[in-house]
């Protein structure tokens, strides 16, 4: 296993942040969604505590409509 891929299993475990990522190499969000996508794992989910949980509701309902719009 390669350094990335082990970067990678913590960032989707949330042991590590995006930040964390960023420090050790990785340039744009891209980069660790396909590198996600090749180990068959998800991105972490955000906790919905905090000061941006009004933030993150927003997002989501803007998905969730966006999905429900889809022809």
């Amino acid at each position: 296993m390669t350094d990335k891929e082990t970067l990678i299993r913590q960032y989707a475990a949330g042991e590590i942040t995006w930040h964390a990522l960023q420090e050790r190499g990785f340039s744009d969000y891209i980069q660790v969604l396909a590198a996600l996508g090749e180990l068959g794992l998800r991105p972490p989910i955000a906790p919905m505590t905090g000061p941006n949980r009004a933030a993150r509701e927003r997002g989501r309902a803007m998905i969730r409509d966006a999905l429900r719009a889809r022809p």
